[in-house]
């Protein structure tokens, strides 16, 4: 919590100092009150003065009206300073969750950081809006109570000194069995996070499967389980009122005992016994509050632990120090390759081997790469290292002929676009979706990505066209749609490089083939501005394509075949279906071995894709499934 409140604490100092001094002059006028009633029985009530009665009942108002002026203040400077200080620990772990690589958020995991990012930053929120209200006034009343009865009668004060270190043992007792449970519950909450987002994600399928009665047994055992700590914590802290009333209850008896008689003997008054009762009473509702605190503020260190640990997590992904700024790809030497791989490998954090492993690619500019290979074999991990998506552990990735290391990453994200597997919109409109590469893109730029990607047909026939909104993860828009609209916005901007991880796999045969043609025509662009959609001065675009399907790579310049995270085939279609055993299976799971003609380009037409040639005439080949990658 103190690391907390060295990093966030500054900018809200005036607020922090301002509301605990307005608590602490309401809490002396609380110390007098008991004074002032004593005053009102003696001289009021005793000697039967109407006006001494009515005097000090307006003292009384003016005490408690002051008191309340005080503790407005207080409250204002409260909720300025919890919910300011809320906000910037808010923003911070949002901007550096931002800056982590997929290796720092695979570790701590998307639910686990949404529950840290609401949930226990309005832990430590409320530990600092009741530290500013009552971690300064309970103790302070304490012991001012405490003060002002041992100046009545010291003996009567004994009863404090016996009663007090009863409720501190308590105290203690409770809260040394209620500390460990605190942070097993952020634990379950985190568990319950994760369900909650599996079952309201993934509702149409979970229907689609009928595994409702599943997923409830599910989420019900994980709520039960986080019930079960929270009822443990909450048998044990409910000890402490009922136990803490019972010592308050004797106390009060033995003052009153012990004050009849003193009383009796003229050495007290009435209205002095009244309050040292009420004196007595504060102080040990004082320490019961007190109580309830600490459980807040042990919660709250729970959290600021966790918030911590997310903030103290340096990203393995940065600038490098002092980078030169990298040379715009148009205007590098022609035989400068656009992508060039050397003996690179990647290996995820505790697994058992790697996933990509000794990669040895060159890729010239206006090119295309097709990666193709069985589900686990290591093609998407591949690819995330040309962005810096995941660093190289192994090896090098170089891009127009230097270190993808030693560029800066926003140069480096800003030369390339990216299309992941899953298409991810978000809510807002078409427009706000397109301009995420490049926010000052005009409609022109806007309709030429959308018309490669061929999704411009769709868009226009919307009465709204590029203004048409978009729900949260682009519900309202078909998969295939959604997938064209995520392939525009990647090239919106005009990256010099272009990623596909298998981002067609919703798109029919045509469309696949036209966006294909599309990007063919962008890459051989040389700056004259020659093919349809391209502008004067472009770069040729160099594409890397991931894909299940042989009719999505059999085109490109160089086909990579990877089977368990190494490359068991490197060439151009015809050369692979010569020398690469795996190519030859994947190619006959997916068309007739009849349609394979067999010289050069020949074959190329002889097998166009087409959905008649479905799988029906070769069994599946045993290389198109494999091991998911280990990663445990």
């Amino acid at each position: 919590m103190l690391q907390l409140a060295r990093r966030f604490f500054g900018r809200f100092r005036l607020n922090l100092i301002l509301g605990p001094l307005c608590k602490l002059i309401e809490v002396v006028f609380d110390v007098l009150t008991p004074l002032v009633v004593a005053r009102m029985i003696d001289e009021g009530v005793g000697q039967h003065s109407l006006s001494t009665v009515l005097f000090y009942g307006a003292v009384l108002a003016l005490f408690a009206l002051v008191g309340i002026a005080f503790a407005l203040v207080c409250q204002k400077m409260a909720s300025r300073a919890s919910q300011g200080i809320g906000t910037d620990i808010r923003r911070a772990l949002y901007q550096h969750i931002n800056t982590l690589s997929y290796a720092e958020i695979d570790r701590f995991g998307t639910p686990s950081l949404v529950t840290r990012i609401t949930n226990d930053v309005n832990q430590v929120q409320l530990a600092v809006a009741l530290a500013i209200r009552q971690l300064i006034r309970w103790p302070l009343l304490a012991a001012g109570s405490m003060l002002a009865a041992l100046m009545i009668d010291w003996r009567l004060g004994l009863i404090f000194l016996v009663s007090t270190p009863l409720i501190a043992g308590v105290f203690w007792w409770v809260m040394a069995r209620c500390i460990p449970y605190f942070a097993e519950l952020q634990a379950k909450l985190d568990r319950l996070a994760l369900l909650t987002r599996e079952g309201l994600s993934g509702v149409r399928v979970i229907r689609a499967f009928a595994r409702e009665e599943h997923e409830r047994k599910r989420f019900r055992r994980a709520a039960d389980d986080q019930a079960a700590v929270a009822i443990a914590v909450g048998k044990l802290s409910s000890l402490l009122n009922p136990v803490t009333f019972l010592v308050l209850n004797l106390a009060i008896c033995a003052i009153l005992w012990q004050g009849g008689h003193l009383v009796d003997g003229g050495e007290l008054t009435q209205g002095e016994v009244m309050a040292f009762v009420n004196y007595m009473t504060q102080t040990l509702l004082s320490i019961v509050y007190v109580a309830n605190l600490v459980v807040v503020f042990t919660k709250a260190a729970a959290s600021a632990t966790r918030i911590n640990e997310v903030l103290d997590c340096a990203p393995s992904i940065v600038d490098p120090q002092d980078a030169p700024r990298a040379p715009a790809p148009g205007r590098v030497a022609p035989d400068t390759p656009a992508l060039r791989m050397v003996g690179a490998s990647f290996t995820y954090p505790g697994a058992l081997r790697p996933a990509v492993a000794g990669v040895d690619a060159v890729l010239m500019p206006g090119q295309t790469l097709g990666i193709i290979g069985g589900t686990g074999s290591g093609k998407s991990t591949l690819v995330s290292l040309i962005p810096r998506l995941y660093d190289v552990t192994e090896g090098t990735v170089e891009l127009f002929g230097r270190d993808v290391r030693a560029w800066p990453l926003a140069e480096l994200r800003r030369v390339i676009g990216i299309v992941p597997q899953q298409a991810s919109l978000v809510s807002g409109t078409i427009r706000s979706n397109l301009r995420w590469r490049d926010p000052q893109a005009g409609d022109d730029a806007l309709w030429r990505a959308l018309e490669m990607a061929q999704a411009a047909d769709f868009v226009r026939a919307n009465p709204q066209g590029l203004d048409a909104p978009v729900e949260a993860a682009g519900k309202n828009f078909s998969g295939g749609q959604r997938q064209r609209l995520t392939i525009a916005r990647a090239l919106v901007g005009d990256p010099a490089v272009l990623i596909l991880d298998d981002s067609a796999s919703a798109l029919d045969f045509k469309t696949d083939a036209a966006l294909r043609h599309a990007l063919r025509a962008r890459a051989r662009v040389g700056g004259a501005g020659d093919a349809a959609g391209a502008r004067d001065g472009d770069a040729p675009l160099t594409t890397v394509i991931v894909s299940q399907r042989i009719s999505s790579v059999r085109e490109a310049d160089l086909i990579c075949v990877m089977r368990r995270g190494a490359v068991v085939g490197l060439g151009s279609h015809d050369e692979l279906m010569r020398s690469c055993g795996v190519y030859q299976e994947i190619f006959y799971s997916q068309f007739k071995r009849e349609t394979e003609a067999p010289h050069g380009s020949d074959a190329r037409a002889a097998s166009a894709p087409a959905p008649s040639e479905a799988v029906d005439a070769a069994p599946r080949s045993p290389f198109l499934v494999e091991e998911v990658t280990d990663r445990a």
